[in-house]
């Protein structure tokens, strides 16, 4: 399966993290098929960036965020974009029945 999850990067006690499209069998921090983002907590407030034309598309393509990805996706309104697209989708194939 594939996974939308954060990667560390950064040095020791100085973390930030990547928002990437993982197989769900690779190690956290290995090789990844797409980057869509960043997430630095460290700054205060946190920052964050996602791309969220390419966040929407992989997750209509079935991939799975991770709880904590889930939770910074949808501050972007990843989430309610694709709960939009998957619900118009629904509501088209009922009307051409």
């Amino acid at each position: 399966m594939v996974r939308i999850r954060l990667t560390r990067m950064g040095r020791r006690n100085r973390p930030f993290y990547r928002i990437v499209v993982v197989d769900s069998r690779k190690r956290r921090d290995g090789s990844y098929i797409d980057s869509l983002g960043f997430y630095d907590p460290l700054k205060d407030p946190a920052v964050m960036n996602v791309n969220v034309e390419r966040a929407v598309d992989w997750i209509l393509k079935g991939a799975q965020p991770t709880e904590t990805a889930r939770s910074i996706l949808s501050k972007f309104g990843v989430m309610k974009k694709v709960h939009e697209i998957k619900s118009s989708k629904e509501k088209g194939e009922a009307s051409e029945e």
